[in-house]
């Protein structure tokens, strides 16, 4: 039997509207999805998931010892291949620069020093530090060693120019340890602020020998030698690596200080030259 036309219309609207129902609610659910991923994303710059590892993206600023430059130049590379979103920018100096710069509050989210003593002395502005790396010194000399340079105790000769960092940075007081254990007395022609200055002296000829680290003497192979210490007159420099409190990213920062000490980084170090922690 048929309807009457009014019945029928009636009888459309209501299929009409009990099926519009659930789509607009399926509109409904897609709009608060896309506006929970805007804020996601939003927030993704700061604590959101990267692909890679799920490391928070973010853009992080890393503050690191200079001698670190060539290394975390490449670690950096990887961290970023890994965390698609995440932008690792890093500024090098020596660690008792980089503490100056961190109780001046400059904006910065992690810290590598050369020193547990520099990172011991800023415990109040940092995370838990953990040493991700380890170091020696060596003697650089000029390429060809001219002076026949073979151990510490020719560096107290007067007819050498010696440069040594500045005490104030790690690697001068690990020099001033190696020498006084062997009671060497050397008068430097200058104290440079960090080791990248030191061996930069000796690369350009402006001094016959200066202490570096193993790691720096092994970036600059063609411009000068590297006379080893032996371990027993050796120092050995730890390298922390802490999350400062003032980062605006804590926990992208605390992924990519955690990250130092995985596998792939530890292999990075390895290869450059530096001790497993």
């Amino acid at each position: 039997m048929s309807l009457p036309v009014n019945r029928r219309r009636t009888a459309a609207a209501v299929l009409t509207t009990a099926l519009l129902i659930p789509l607009a609610a399926c509109g409904d659910s897609g709009t608060s999805t896309g506006t929970g991923t805007g804020k996601a994303t939003d927030k993704g710059k700061d604590s959101g998931s990267g692909a890679a590892s799920g490391a928070p993206k973010a853009g992080l600023t890393v503050l690191a010892a200079s001698s670190l430059t060539d290394v975390f130049e490449e670690a950096g590379a990887a961290y970023e291949k890994e965390n698609p979103g995440t932008k690792v920018t890093f500024s090098f100096a020596g660690s008792q620069e980089l503490a100056a710069q961190v109780r001046q509050g400059a904006p910065a989210d992690a810290l590598v020093t050369a020193d547990t003593r520099t990172m011991d002395g800023l415990s109040g502005d940092t995370g838990k530090p953990a040493v991700i790396a380890r170091n020696r010194l060596i003697i650089a000399v000029g390429e060809g060693n001219p002076e026949n340079i073979e151990n510490i105790e020719d560096l107290a000769d007067p007819g050498l120019k010696v440069v040594l960092a500045a005490p104030e940075a790690p690697v001068g007081r690990y020099s001033e340890q190696i020498l006084d254990a062997r009671r060497v007395g050397v008068k430097p022609v200058s104290q440079e602020p960090n080791v990248r200055a030191v061996l930069s002296k000796v690369s350009l000829g402006e001094a016959d020998a200066g202490l570096v680290y193993k790691t720096d003497a092994a970036t600059a192979t063609d411009k000068v030698d590297a006379i080893d210490i032996p371990d027993a007159e050796n120092a050995i420099a730890s390298y922390p690596a802490a999350t400062l409190k003032a980062s605006q990213h804590r926990e992208a920062a605390a992924a990519f200080v955690g990250w130092l000490s995985t596998p792939a980084a530890q292999k990075i170090l390895r290869s450059a030259g530096f001790q497993q922690p």
